[in-house]
């Protein structure tokens, strides 16, 4: 049948076979109960309806229904409806005419509105022929009843096909729309993957159990763990010397669901040609109760790690050979302070030459010691005791003084409180000189630095503001770090190392405190020190 899907024709042979058999298996209850209860009035022409009815099922079997034309399938039916006609002639009281059913349903089914309309006419010409041709049949209430059932079993087949073609309809177009969205999936996955594996950074998902089951060729590159042996590479921690164990390396630990984030760790022994990963695992977002699992992102930061080695190292080895010269420079001052007959004014000025060298020594110092500790910062060995905040901020104020006045600025000490605390007054008065020679640096000419000192009954804070032109927001996270310096600090003729901060910042951790900072640009900033009062908050 031209025109019909593979499906529909395997439907129409299925539904003619089935409904063949039906007919055949009641044509022969009525054979056996015809011929037994001496219903029969013809026998030949008995004979020749249930032989027309027999062929009728054997060429519904053997038909070549897919070559047919869509017309034939009404052939059968139609030939089905003469022979129950013929049977209902020669045995008029057998029932036969129920028969009819069969037929009716498979034309009704088959051939919508118009073949039950047929049908209905069909039943009740043949009806109405006997009638008024054959003595025996009679006008009773089924004469009327046999040919509405018909129809409406016709009708109900109808009907049930209709919704039947109805939904294998939408079940085909739903299964259309399911291999729409599979192969748009595949390519969206195979878009994936195209991207995964262009760039140069390790992806990789690890589901709740452990498994990976997303990876990209830049991370098989970077995990690729073995040397040309095929022997494991061993895993060292972020100072580059401290061996890591396999189920401590980062990949392990998140296969074991634990979330980190930017975990150094090196590939390879010192002094051999290694390499550097900075290693993040993040839980994927999930809009269900489902765990959808982790998702690992790795970087080669060899470039970079060497790099920042490098800069320390070349820091260390400057500070190391600064340190000869400025013992010296200390020894000889000290000489010359035990002189008692250099005059007074000379004295002052020697003693202020003092205290400076000696602080550029310990500058140095911390530089020496931040460069030798890890990347994340220093440690310094602290000598807490009693201390009057207000004499460590007044003589840092004094100190530095003359330096403001030559820039115009001046220093407003008024809401500088009196107030002890447990801390290293030394390590203290570093910070607040690098906060107030900072605000003094960075302050516009004319402008005020504002030092003010708040005590409470567990903490101290110490406040310095200036007038200057401020920090971004953006550079607000990274002004304590180590060698930073802002865009418009770089661009300007202000030196600086970028170490204050980062050397403060660690002094005011090493005594259990914060130092953070608040600007807006064009409104100067202010960096607040909070610390503990007493030496048990300390870490």
């Amino acid at each position: 049948m031209p025109g019909l899907s593979l499906t529909e024709r395997l439907g129409i042979h299925r539904s003619i076979l089935s409904n063949q058999a039906l007919l055949l298996a009641a044509t022969l209850l009525v054979v056996v109960s015809a011929s037994l209860l001496g219903q029969v009035r013809s026998v030949p022409l008995f004979t020749i309806g249930v032989t027309v009815i027999f062929a009728a099922a054997i060429f519904a079997v053997v038909a070549p229904w897919r070559a047919l034309p869509a017309w034939a399938l009404g052939l059968i039916p139609i030939i089905d409806m003469v022979a129950i006609a013929v049977l209902r002639e020669s045995a008029p009281v057998a029932g036969v005419g129920l028969l009819w059913a069969f037929p009716a349903i498979w034309i009704g089914s088959t051939f919508g509105v118009c073949g039950v309309v047929a049908v209905l006419i069909g039943v009740s010409a043949i009806v109405a022929f006997q009638l008024v041709n054959d003595a025996e049949q009679r006008l009773t209430s089924s004469t009327f009843v046999l040919p509405f059932t018909v129809l409406a079993l016709s009708a109900l087949a109808h009907t049930t096909a209709r919704r039947a073609r109805a939904q294998r309809a939408l079940l085909e177009k739903q299964s259309a729309e399911l291999r729409r969205s599979a192969e748009r999936a595949r390519r969206q996955e195979d878009l994936v993957t195209e991207v995964l594996d262009a760039v140069d950074f390790g992806v990789i998902r690890v589901t709740p159990a452990g498994d990976l089951v997303v990876t990209n060729e830049a991370h098989a590159r970077l995990q690729a763990t073995v040397d040309v042996l095929g022997a494991p590479l061993a895993a060292y921690a972020a100072d580059g010397v401290t061996p890591v164990p396999a189920e401590a390396t980062p990949l392990s630990r998140a296969r074991a669901g634990e979330l980190f984030e930017s975990e150094l760790v090196w590939f390879g022994a010192p002094g051999e040609d290694r390499r550097a990963l900075s290693v993040t695992a993040r839980r994927l977002p999930s809009g269900s109760e489902t765990d959808p699992g982790t998702i690992v992102v790795s970087r080669d930061v060899t470039a970079e790690e060497q790099a920042l080695r490098a800069r320390d190292d070349l820091v260390a080895s400057v500070s190391h050979e600064l340190r000869t010269p400025l013992t010296s420079i200390i020894g000889y001052l000290d000489l010359a302070l035990d002189d008692p007959a250099i005059i007074a004014e000379t004295r002052d000025r020697l003693e202020v030459a003092e205290r400076n060298a000696t602080r550029l020594r310990e500058l140095v110092s911390d530089i020496l010691a931040m460069s030798a500790a890890s990347r994340h910062g220093a440690e310094f060995d602290l000598v807490p005791a009693h201390t009057d905040l207000a004499t460590i901020v007044r003589a840092s104020i004094e100190s530095q003084q003359l330096r403001a006045a030559d820039h115009g600025i001046r220093i407003d000490s008024s809401r500088v409180r009196a107030g002890s605390a447990h801390v290293d007054p030394r390590r203290l008065r570093q910070v607040v000189d690098n906060l107030i020679s900072n605000a003094i640096k960075y302050n516009v000419r004319g402008g005020t630095v504002t030092v003010a000192v708040d005590v409470s009954e567990t903490a101290v804070q110490i406040a310095v503001a200036d007038d200057g032109p401020g920090i971004s927001q953006t550079e607000q996270g990274r002004v304590f770090d180590r060698f930073f310096r802002g865009d418009a600090v770089r661009n300007s003729s202000t030196h600086g190392s970028g170490l204050g901060l980062a050397i403060s910042r660690d002094i005011v951790r090493a005594h259990g405190g914060e130092i953070t900072v608040s600007s807006v640009l064009g409104a100067g900033a202010t960096f607040i020190v909070r610390l503990p009062r007493d030496q048990e908050s300390y870490p």
